[in-house]
């Protein structure tokens, strides 16, 4: 039986990377699923490439009224949500903290942030009255084990790892579980923004941090994500899972 049969996943971010590889890997394993994704473009491709089963919604997680549109076009397309997945990620050009300004810092505060608090409010109360869910958000090991450069990015996923883990106690009783994903760098479109520049010198230095010698790909997260929202792990709950190749070690 397919692993998330009847469940319904709201996945953000997911035009392209991580959260296009997870709304792939969840629909083969039976889920519906709502591509969300400021790239309009790039989220109607997904969908229709998935087929039945796929709707995709513009949505700009920094915006609260944005969430409520995309909630709405799930419960009218498919009548329930089980899965959310907060995926939608923003970070700063590697390089001084001092560097950054105020605009590139107030959209990384946004989107890897206040997007959590958006969502919560708008699909734990359909949670709680279908007795129960999964909520689960791309973190990063930046939130575990910091690289120079990327200062408020780290700061933002640290963020993301001790809300999940305080959101797991509080919706515990309503049988809402909520994990986190920690990706190494990745295979994906932020990729040079994390170096700095994308040269094979850069690439080299990063990899040589990660003891199984390469960056993360969307199948690799996708795997992971579909096991935290799948029933195999029910009994699983306030886990920032390292999704590495070792970095984290």
């Amino acid at each position: 039986m397919p692993r998330l049969k009847d469940k319904v996943a709201i996945i953000t971010g997911a035009a392209s990377g991580f959260g296009e590889g997870m709304a792939r890997r969840f629909a083969e394993e039976g889920a519906r699923v709502v591509v969300a994704d400021l790239n309009t473009v790039g989220a109607q491709r997904v969908a229709d490439e998935i087929g039945n089963g796929a709707i995709w919604t513009q949505t700009d997680v920094s915006q609260r009224s944005e969430f409520q549109e995309m909630v709405d076009a799930a419960m009218n397309a498919f009548g329930r949500i089980d899965i959310m997945v907060n995926n939608a990620g923003y970070t700063h050009k590697n390089g001084s903290l001092l560097d950054i300004g105020e605009e590139a810092f107030d959209l990384i505060t946004a989107i890897n942030m206040k997007a959590i608090y958006h969502s919560t409010l708008a699909v734990v109360p359909i949670m709680e009255r279908q007795g129960g869910g999964a909520i689960l958000t791309t973190a990063s090991t930046a939130g575990l084990r910091p690289r120079p450069g990327l200062t408020w990015y780290n700061a933002s996923k640290g963020w993301a790892i001790i809300a999940t883990k305080s959101m797991a106690v509080e919706l515990a009783p309503k049988r809402i579980r909520v994990n986190c994903l920690c990706p190494v760098a990745g295979e994906t479109g932020m990729l040079a923004r994390f170096m700095g520049e994308d040269t094979p010198e850069r690439r080299a230095q990063f990899k040589s941090s990660i003891p199984l010698g390469r960056f993360s790909t969307p199948a690799d997260i996708a795997n992971a994500a579909l096991f935290l929202c799948s029933d195999e792990s029910e009994f699983l709950t306030g886990v920032a899972l390292e999704v590495d190749g070792g970095r984290c070690v």
